[in-house]
């Protein structure tokens, strides 16, 4: 980071990158043996979990290979870092493996990434590398640069034979080991799980887990194994990208939903999408929308609808509906578990748009404060931004009347399209953020 007057500039290098990151990622791809070193291996490595990021180089370097990563950070460790990243247009989110699963469903992410992230993956019987192995696919990767990889001192090379011991009783094999990094491969099926000594740790987790069930769960040192069909099929079934953004994937199925139905979600969100920017267009200034959240993403078809824009979407899943989160992921798309009755963990004002889709009814319904849930859409909104809400009618005019008090301003009240999802008298609301000073009132943003 270098401070450049009145900017900030992000070179990519930092205390690991020392040539930039975007020559670091074509070395892991490089270690990988990917086609022309190009890291997203022909489109079959799309999602990416980067931990204890920083101000996420190592993410924002990724998006030009098509290949997008959570990158994840805490607050206490690397102070507003996450912050920086969200300034620069670089999904992120503010969480920390601690005690409790990260809010993300099983086999989400091709790749897992730690560079100097200072994380003891020894700690509780390797509980935090086992939460990793839970997110990681079939045959997915742990790319971990750090000084017990390398260094010859007597501690660091402690703790590398014991992570080294753990990796192995997780049936994980190192894929390259090279200068500064290591990379190691998640088995494509649970026959090296089966073949283990009776007794060995870590154990494998019990039949009645639900690896997918993530809000306010609290991690297990267990080995996730794959479903039997996935086991039989040793890999996850995906089409590569950017085919896997409309394909339906396998695990649909677990929901009881048709391809057929997927397909048709698909293509009523890119209608209503459209429309949308219709409808944005006179107010948008050129590339002045980039982070957007959709804040019920059922199936991720509204994210899926953006993807000619030059803009990335946090799919937030309410954490008591149906898991919809991993066919998000499947889509080769990110996103969170969240409960609309907290706060989302981000900073203020780290989104140019939010999309809220019946989700103060859901909340209605729940007995939840649709003011306090007004109140949190205002702080994540960045001055200028754009809310989206699509909703009973009764419930637009109720936010109508805070909009004032927010200052908010309403673009246009327009009725919503009929469809077999919409709900009774569905209208949509476009509202834009003022930009205001306390002293002076509302500041005119146009």
């Amino acid at each position: 980071m270098i401070d450049a007057g009145e900017k900030i500039k992000f070179p990519g290098g930092g205390t690991h990158f020392h040539h930039g990151a975007d020559k670091y990622i074509s070395s892991i791809a490089n270690m990988l043996n990917f086609k022309d070193n190009i890291i997203n291996n022909e489109g079959m490595l799309r999602t990416v979990l980067d931990v204890g990021c920083g101000v996420a180089s190592f993410g924002g370097y990724l998006l030009s290979s098509n290949v997008i990563a959570m990158s994840l950070a805490p607050n206490d460790v690397h102070q507003n870092q996450i912050q920086f990243a969200l300034e620069r247009g670089i999904p992120a989110y503010l969480g920390v493996l601690g005690t409790k699963r990260l809010p993300y469903p099983s086999r989400s992410f091709e790749l897992a990434h730690c560079s100097r992230c200072r994380i003891d993956w020894l700690q509780r019987d390797g509980i935090l590398m086992l939460e990793l192995d839970r997110l990681l696919r079939p045959g997915g990767y742990f790319a971990y640069s750090s000084p017990e990889a390398y260094a010859q001192d007597e501690e660091d090379r402690r703790i590398w034979k014991e992570m080294s011991s753990l990796a192995e009783r997780m049936c994980w094999k190192i894929a390259e080991k090279k200068n500064q990094t290591v990379i190691w491969v998640k088995p494509l099926n649970n026959d090296c799980y089966r073949s283990r000594p009776r007794g060995t740790n870590p154990p494998l987790c019990k039949s009645g887990d639900d690896p997918d069930s993530v809000w306010g769960v609290t991690m297990e040192a267990c080995i996730t194994p794959y479903p039997e069909q996935m086991h039989r099929d040793g890999g996850s079934g995906l089409a590569p990208w950017p085919a896997r953004l409309t394909t339906p994937p396998p695990r649909l199925a677990d929901l009881y939903v048709t391809a057929d139905a997927f397909e048709k979600d698909t293509e009523m969100w890119q209608q209503r999408v459209d429309n949308y920017w219709n409808l944005l267009r006179p107010k948008v200034k050129p590339e002045s929308i980039r982070n957007i959240m959709d804040m019920k993403a059922n199936f991720g078809s509204f994210a899926a609808a953006l993807k000619e824009k030059d803009v990335w979407v946090m799919n937030a899943v309410s954490h008591d509906g149906p898991n919809t989160l991993k066919i998000i992921y499947d889509r080769g798309l990110i996103g969170s578990t969240h409960d609309w009755c907290e706060a989302f963990s981000t900073y203020p004002r780290t989104y140019d748009l939010l999309h809220a889709w019946t989700v103060f009814t859901d909340l209605e319904k729940r007995g939840c404060s649709a003011e306090d849930l007004l109140l949190e859409m205002d702080r994540i909104l960045r001055p200028t931004g754009f809310i989206i809400v699509r909703d009973k009618a009764p419930i637009i005019v109720f936010i109508k009347k805070y909009l004032n008090a927010l200052h908010w301003e309403a673009v246009t009240v327009v009725d919503g399209e009929s469809s077999p999802e919409s709900e009774e008298n569905e209208m949509i609301l476009i509202i834009r953020k003022k930009l205001w000073l306390p002293e002076g009132g509302s500041q005119d943003s146009t």
